[in-house]
Order: C-alpha cells, then sequence, then structure tokens
C-alpha cells in the first residue's frame, strides 16, 4: 500500500474531532465566514455550520477510513474516506476537498 502524504494538522485536527462527534471542537478548525457544502446544503459562516456538525455527529453512527490523500495546491487538499455505518446505503466513498485559510478551513465540500 502506498504511503499516504502527511494532512495538514487542522484537517486531522477536524476529522479527529467530528470522529468522536465532537461538534464544538471541529467547529475551532474553521474561519469566521467559512463555508461547508454537503449532501448538496450550503453551511455559511460558525453557526450555520455548528448546527451541520451537531446534526451529521447524531444522525448516523459510522466509521471512517482514510482512503486517499492529496495537496491540489498549498492550500488545498483532497481526503478520501471510507464510511460504514447505519446510514441509508451502509457504505459510501466521500471526497472531501478542504481550502485551506492559514491555519483554518475557509471551505470544505463533501461529495461521492
Amino acid at each position: 500500500m502506498t504511503e499516504l502524504p502527511a494532512v495538514p494538522a487542522t484537517i486531522r485536527r477536524y476529522l479527529d474531532a467530528h470522529d468522536r462527534r465532537e461538534s464544538r471542537a471541529a467547529l475551532d478548525a474553521f474561519t469566521q465566514d467559512a463555508t461547508v457544502i454537503d449532501d448538496g446544503h450550503e453551511h455559511h459562516g460558525l453557526e450555520e455550520i455548528r448546527r451541520w456538525l451537531d446534526k451529521t455527529s447524531t444522525e448516523f453512527s459510522y466509521t471512517r477510513t482514510l482512503v486517499e490523500a492529496a495537496p491540489l495546491d498549498a492550500n488545498t487538499w483532497v481526503i478520501r474516506n471510507h464510511l460504514e455505518g447505519d446510514f441509508p446505503g451502509g457504505t459510501v466513498d466521500l471526497g472531501y476537498r478542504f481550502t485551506l485559510d492559514g491555519d483554518l478551513i475557509s471551505k470544505l465540500i463533501i461529495a461521492p
């Protein structure tokens, strides 16, 4: 298996907090004016992202396995995760496109 590149600390911090279902810690990884796009819905700013995190951390139970990580440029990373859980379909591979602004996430797009 090919070794994955070192993922920036901010992205690891977000993913680890989300795995632990710690919405507040996950939220701390975002800029004040960040945007998250997930399942066709856009969430702008920390309050909307907090509500999204709270919902996604309780809606389904799942495990996440990091499959792929690649930088597109100095501020943009694509992470591919394999999820298994009690959501419709039971398994899915999702791409997470992170745009960083310094040490924080300014945009996150989650899509198959």
